[in-house]
């Protein structure tokens, strides 16, 4: 009877310490799964450190710009331009100072003249020490300050044949153009201003929408085989405002509210 109760009771403790470990067992499993903790080394599970953008990475910014009319700021009553306009606005964002460093830009080119340009050297000099490069062209090449672009009798009737012919052979300039930029200063930050169309108010058919489409899909695929190209687009700002932020005088190139845009549209890409 004596070893009978010793029998019973080692089994009675037994069972007693099993369902302990098995309670204890369960709410350590549950704790896990209601509050998880990461395991292992700390090091490993911790947040990647953050790089340091190009802004961040530069005591001071230095801009050069090229191109067409837009990048000489015609239109803009101030002088400022989108490229005035970016180098105060990065100047207060960065709290470093920005210098534009050149603005060779000049009215009327086309990207056959810009890639002339391009091959000589005090070009090459310039874009060299850059941390920023800003460029508008084609604008010129597709409309030719409107010559040819309107039919009727009165010259009113947006013409999209003439500007559709002069896509692809701009085209072929404009890659000659993105490489030797490339090849000038492989590290800087490339900004393209993407086109918009200026007559888009004479185009009930937005036939002229298509061109643009075109020739920025165009450019951004060959920007995008450099990591420091960036096409900035503009079609968006232009297309339910055109009246507001084009210039008075000739209604082709922005105003000082339409660099505004075009600025700020930069500077946030860069922040």
């Amino acid at each position: 009877m004596r070893s009978s109760r010793y029998i019973w009771g080692a089994i009675g403790l037994t069972a007693s310490i099993s369902t302990i470990v098995f309670a204890v067992g369960f709410a350590y499993a549950a704790n896990q799964i209601w509050f998880p903790k990461a395991s292992g080394d700390p090091a490993l599970v911790s947040a990647p450190q953050k790089q340091e953008t190009m802004i961040e990475s530069k005591s001071k910014l230095q801009i050069v710009a090229l191109g067409d009319s837009l990048t000489a700021g015609t239109g803009d009553n101030t002088g400022k331009g989108y490229v005035g306009r970016v180098r105060e606005k990065l100047e207060k964002q960065s709290s470093k100072p920005v210098f534009v460093l050149n603005n060779l830009a000049i009215p009327g080119y086309k990207s056959d003249q810009l890639l002339a340009d391009l091959a000589m050297k005090k070009t090459q000099d310039a874009l060299a020490e850059a941390d920023i490069v800003l460029l508008t062209i084609g604008g010129n090449d597709l409309f030719a300050g409107g010559e040819g672009m309107f039919t009727g009798d009165n010259q009113t009737e947006f013409n999209p044949e003439a500007a559709r012919i002069r896509v692809e052979p701009a085209l072929t300039k404009m890659g000659q153009v993105i490489e030797a930029l490339h090849t000038a200063n492989p590290k800087a930050t490339v900004m393209y201003i993407g086109l918009y169309h200026p007559f888009l108010d004479l185009d009930p058919n937005r036939e002229g929408s298509l061109i643009v489409q075109k020739w920025n899909d165009s450019v951004f695929a060959m920007t995008n085989k450099y990591p420091n190209m960036i096409i900035v687009p503009t079609y968006d700002l232009f297309e339910q405002n055109l009246i507001k932020y084009l210039s008075a005088a000739d209604h082709f190139h922005p105003n000082g509210d339409g660099y505004e845009r075009i600025a700020d549209r930069i500077v946030q890409i860069l922040k």
